[in-house]
């Protein structure tokens, strides 16, 4: 007698992210355009948000020492010189990928 297969997962053209990495690039701003938004109109806002998110102080949130802290957390690579670069000169591309990264842990339920 032949067995039926029924397929229940389709093949996709893109792996699925990685957790040991950021999941949108820095200038990726078109993946949540709320977040962005906040970002560029509301930074003070939004970095409040990321350090609560962190348990921090409020003022943290946009720093070089919030962003290093995130990336070793999770093992994403990089280095110190490349937080501090991004965080002072794309300051709100570098709080939104923070941001952007930190939801896409919590709908995951990876978020800690």
């Amino acid at each position: 007698m032949a067995s039926h297969c029924m397929v229940t997962v389709q093949p996709q053209l893109w792996a699925a992210p990685r957790v040991g990495q950021w999941q949108t690039g820095l200038m990726d701003c078109g993946s949540d355009g709320g977040v962005c938004l906040c970002g560029t109109f509301c930074f003070f806002c939004l970095s409040c948000q990321v350090a609560g998110d962190m348990n921090e102080c409020c003022l943290c949130g946009s720093s070089v020492a919030m962003r290093t802290l995130y990336r070793t957390r999770y093992n994403i690579p990089g280095s110190i010189l490349a937080d501090y670069l991004s965080s002072v000169c794309l300051p709100m591309c570098s709080l939104c990928q923070l941001k952007r990264d930190i939801n896409w842990r919590k709908e995951r339920g990876i978020f800690w």
